[in-house]
C-alpha cells in the first residue's frame, strides 16, 4: 500500500521550504525539548487547526485535538481518558501557563449533540457517547423554540466552550494553580468562514477580536 502521495508532496514542500528556515529551532527543541508555555484543546476538525489560526511555530502550543474540543469532568476510575492524560502532563510536566477551549463554527461534533435521531456510526457508537457529555446542555439548546437551527447550532458551540472550561476546574491540579493565579483558562471560538476568532471574556461573553489591531 503506497503512502498518501499527498504527504509526500507537503513534506518534500517542507524540507525544501520551511524546515531550512527554522533549522536552529528545530535542534533547539529536540536537544532542549518541549517548553509551551500554553495549552489549546480544540477540535479535530480538520478546518480550524490552532497552529494555523495562532500562527504558531514549533514547540510554542501544546494542542489536543477531540471531537468538539470537550473537556470531560475529572474521573480516576482506571479507565483509558486520553484528554485528561493530556492535560495532566500539560500542567503537571510541562507547567504550562495557559489554558485555551477553542470551539469553531459548524462543528460536526455539536451537530451531533444537537441530533435527537441520529443513527450511531458503529456499534461501538463512541461519538454518542462522548457528545453526551453536553446531553443536558443540548436538550435545553433543542427546547428553545425561537432559535433556528443554525443559532442553535452556535450557542451550543459557545456554550460547550464554558462547559468545558467549568470541567477543567474540577481536575484538582488545574484548580489549584488557577486559585493561585499561576495558571489561566479561556475559551475562544472560530468562525471557519470568515476567519473570525472570538474571545470569552471575565462574564463569559464571546468578543470578536480585530485582525487589523493584532
Amino acid at each position: 500500500m503506497n503512502f498518501p502521495q499527498r504527504l509526500i508532496d507537503g513534506y518534500q514542500n517542507f524540507v525544501s521550504g520551511r524546515l531550512p528556515e527554522q533549522r536552529k529551532l528545530a535542534r533547539e527543541l529536540a536537544e532542549k525539548g518541549q517548553k509551551p508555555d500554553t495549552m489549546i484543546i480544540a477540535c479535530c476538525d480538520s478546518r480550524a487547526a490552532p497552529e494555523m489560526i495562532f500562527g504558531a511555530d514549533p514547540g510554542e502550543m501544546f494542542v489536543v485535538r477531540n471531537v468538539a474540543n470537550l473537556v470531560p469532568p475529572y474521573e480516576p476510575d482506571g479507565e483509558y481518558h486520553s484528554t485528561s492524560a493530556a492535560l495532566e502532563f500539560a500542567v503537571q510536566s510541562l507547567k504550562v501557563k495557559h489554558i485555551v477551549i477553542m470551539g469553531h463554527g459548524r462543528c460536526g461534533g455539536i451537530s451531533a449533540a444537537l441530533a435527537e435521531d441520529m443513527e450511531p456510526l458503529s456499534s461501538g457508537d463512541f461519538i454518542g457517547k462522548w457528545v453526551s457529555l453536553l446531553a443536558p446542555t443540548a436538550a435545553a439548546v433543542s427546547a428553545n423554540g425561537d432559535m433556528t437551527d443554525a443559532e442553535r447550532q452556535t450557542a451550543l458551540e459557545r456554550i460547550s466552550i464554558r462547559n468545558s472550561i467549568k470541567n477543567l476546574k474540577t481536575f484538582p491540579f488545574v484548580d489549584s494553580l488557577h486559585s493561585e493565579g499561576k495558571l489561566t483558562v479561556h475559551g475562544a471560538w472560530f468562525d471557519i468562514s470568515t476567519g473570525e476568532l472570538w474571545t470569552m471574556d471575565d462574564t463569559g461573553d464571546f468578543i470578536r477580536q480585530d485582525a487589523a489591531s493584532a
